[in-house]
């Protein structure tokens, strides 16, 4: 049930050429995706039975000297394997490979996250915005969300630090699930309106917050030590929340929008599961965008104070002459019958493969 869709994730399949090409990519990452027990599991048991006094430590004293935190140090396996038993050189190569995907990951998570709000919360207070003002909005709310980031960094430290897959994990299974299931039932369900996904939306950040919000209030103490958090928080595991804070949001989603009127069909058309084979293919209107059209020298043009030329308005040579014309292709959704039929084997198999590893490790 904790299948959240991933706004990045989307963004890149929506940039797609074309469906075969936006399946292809999803089920290569899939395939991809096995590879976690050869490259996390595995390396974290060979770290935790070379080094048993400090990945695997059980004392919380002598944790606390190892890596600062009370709960193990278990962050400590991966990059312990690293500093300790590769070669130099070697040894600086991957450490470069784990800070370039590190980056890749929080560029890709700012900039969708700016996206999101320059495109559905600044757009629509300031209607006639330009592509200049767009692209200053968008980069200052990505050096916003790095301040959060930076000023996150002690929070992670007190709740949970030795085990940061499971802070993860948690932190995902009370904001992932009520996105998942609006958009999963905006997918199946013809019937699902607006109001109906807003108002699941906000119940379910809402019952997730509390939640989250609990955990940090009443963090999961060490062996031996009274624990005053609600019977509630413990009983229910972060996993088993997700289920039902899943379920919750469907509910509220269901009962909004049978209360309410129906999308009609043009608002659907060619966008859910039964919709999307329609005999007539959903117009896409371009959107024309205010872009300079005259010539620019310099930052003759852009002479607004040190900070907007800081933020890259500058033309780069002087004479540039900026097109106003947007490309008028839209691609079909249509699939060429090889590649759709290749793309639906290649799922088959991995769903069965996927199935057999969960029970055979389970």
């Amino acid at each position: 049930m904790l299948v959240d869709h991933w706004q990045v994730i989307v963004q890149r399949s929506l940039s797609a050429k074309n469906m075969s090409h936006a399946k292809g990519a999803s089920i290569f990452a899939s395939y991809l995706k096995m590879l976690p027990m050869i490259f996390i599991i595995l390396p974290g048991m060979i770290s935790r039975a070379l080094y048993p006094d400090t990945v695997a430590c059980v004392d919380p004293e002598e944790c606390v000297k190892v890596c600062g935190a009370e709960v193990g140090c278990s962050n400590l396996a991966f990059p312990k394997l690293v500093i300790e038993l590769m070669p130099s050189g070697l040894r600086g190569l991957m450490i470069a490979v784990m800070m370039a995907a590190l980056m890749s990951s929080l560029t890709s998570i700012f900039n969708s996250s700016s996206t999101l709000f320059t495109m559905d919360i600044w757009k629509k207070y300031r209607r006639g915005a330009s592509e200049k003002e767009l692209l200053l909005v968008g980069r200052i709310v990505t050096v916003i969300l790095v301040v959060i980031s930076v000023v996150w960094i002690p929070i992670l430290q007190s709740a949970n630090s030795g085990q940061l897959y499971v802070y993860i994990q948690s932190v995902t299974s009370y904001l992932a699930p009520p996105v998942t299931a609006i958009f999963v039932m905006a997918i199946f369900w013809k019937r699902t309106n607006e109001a109906g996904a807003f108002w699941g939306l906000m119940v379910g950040l809402v019952v997730g917050l509390t939640r989250m919000i609990l955990e940090f209030v009443f963090p999961l103490p060490r062996c031996g030590v009274f624990d005053p958090a609600p019977s509630v928080l413990r009983s229910v595991h972060y996993l088993h929340f997700a289920i039902i804070l899943c379920a919750l949001t469907a509910i509220v989603v269901a009962v909004i929008s049978l209360l309410t009127p129906p999308p009609n069909e043009e608002q659907i058309h060619n966008l859910t599961w039964w919709t999307i084979h329609n005999s007539t293919e959903r117009e896409i209107p371009l959107q024309k965008v205010s872009t300079l059209s005259r010539r620019t020298d310099g930052c003759e043009s852009v002479r607004r104070g040190k900070c907007v030329r800081t933020a890259g308005f500058c033309s780069p040579r002087p004479g540039r002459i900026v097109s106003e014309n947007p490309s008028p292709i839209i691609h079909s959704i249509r699939e060429d019958p090889f590649w759709s039929r290749f793309c639906c084997v290649n799922a088959i198999i991995l769903v069965c493969v996927n199935i057999f590893l969960y029970a055979y490790y389970a």
